[in-house]
């Protein structure tokens, strides 16, 4: 199984155990130590994944943080274990005090959601205020496991990860400020919009608070039209490489808009099936009804049909017997939990 896929198998794990989760050993025991046993550790080693790592502090004799890996017999990432019930805001100091005291060039803070990645890019040897990377594992991004990916046992270069860590510091911060920005844009903001030859005149306090809901319309019209454009390009290129076959949004011919949910999911199907066939046998369908995922583009041969809606989403995939099964899903990498099911159904094409 890819990375990807066991990445977001454990973030649908995580939500169905969340509640039931309510103490810092369980949390470890529950949530963090099979994380890191995903990236590849052997969480049972302590030679590789050491528990309560003793880390003197100064004259404090005996201070432990909770983790530490060791990678080709160096220390080098010290983890900081808390409830999946605490804030970490208020948590990064111990492990601050903990870093500069041994060799590791990494640190993790962690309540088994939310993962916070720090180093030294700041000063050498002392943990930075900020991390320069923060995952949440109920709200995976792409680019988030892009990231995870180079944590991983079998890929970690602690040089390509400091390098990178400035960068994805940097622009973590920039994008934060642009979401704040765009959402509630501040005077200065408007003022260095309407500098840029918007209006000449003199910008009063009357002038900026008239500008900025224009500035917020301005704002999403822009993002609603950027991603629209992606959006039309991907499909345009996904219609090319398979014939022809895609629907494309805002169809002049039968008003249906095919999403990006639908697109994901497509996604999701084929790459689950192309471990059995050439992926580009695999079509689709959008009706006003249900997105549809066909093989060799044939109705007849229709793998599972997609409902997604604001409050309800499923699958249905017939079984051997053509009998129609309904599969709720919470979210489209649920999608993944319904690979034996696909199969079989892609089966009952290819074997005849």
């Amino acid at each position: 199984m890819e990375f990807e896929e066991k990445i977001k198998e454990f973030s649908a794990r995580i939500e169905k155990l969340q509640k039931s989760i309510n103490t810092e050993e369980a949390t470890k025991t529950s949530l963090i130590m099979p994380f890191f046993s995903l990236l590849g550790y052997d969480v049972f080693n302590p030679t590789e994944f050491t528990p309560e790592y003793i880390a003197d502090v100064g004259i404090k004799k005996g201070e432990k943080v909770d983790y530490a890996i060791t990678i080709n017999n160096q220390l080098t990432i010290l983890i900081e274990a808390k409830s999946i019930n605490e804030n970490l805001q208020k948590h990064s100091s111990q492990l601050f005090r903990y870093f500069g005291t041994t060799t590791a060039k990494l640190a993790i803070l962690t309540n088994g959601i939310i993962y916070k990645f720090f180093t030294d890019l700041d000063e050498t040897n002392k943990m930075d205020i900020s991390p320069f990377l923060e995952i949440d594992l109920l709200h995976l991004k792409d680019t988030d496991v892009i990231e995870l990916k180079k944590f991983c046992k079998e890929n970690f270069d602690i040089n390509i990860i400091i390098n990178s860590a400035s960068n994805l510091k940097y622009a973590s911060s920039i994008e934060k400020i642009l979401s704040e920005e765009f959402s509630n844009p501040s005077d200065e903001f408007i003022k260095l919009i309407l500098n840029k030859g918007v209006y000449d005149g003199v910008k009063t306090q009357n002038v900026i608070d008239k500008y900025k809901s224009i500035l917020k319309k301005s704002i999403n019209y822009y993002i609603n039209s950027l991603v629209n454009q992606k959006l039309q390009n991907a499909l345009n290129n996904s219609s090319a490489e398979t014939g022809g076959e895609l629907t494309s949004v805002d169809s002049e011919d039968d008003g249906v808009i095919t999403t990006t949910e639908e697109l994901e999911s497509y996604y999701i199907v084929k790459s689950i099936l192309s471990e059995l066939i050439n992926p580009n046998d695999l079509y689709y369908k959008d009706t006003y009804s249900y997105f549809g995922i066909l093989y060799e583009n044939k109705v007849t041969k229709w793998i599972c049909r997609v409902y997604l809606k604001e409050n309800v989403k499923f699958l249905i995939i017939p079984d051997k017997d053509k009998k129609e099964i309904r599969y709720e899903i919470t979210n489209i990498s649920d999608i993944y939990k319904l690979k034996q099911q696909l199969i079989d159904r892609l089966n009952s094409f290819i074997q005849k």
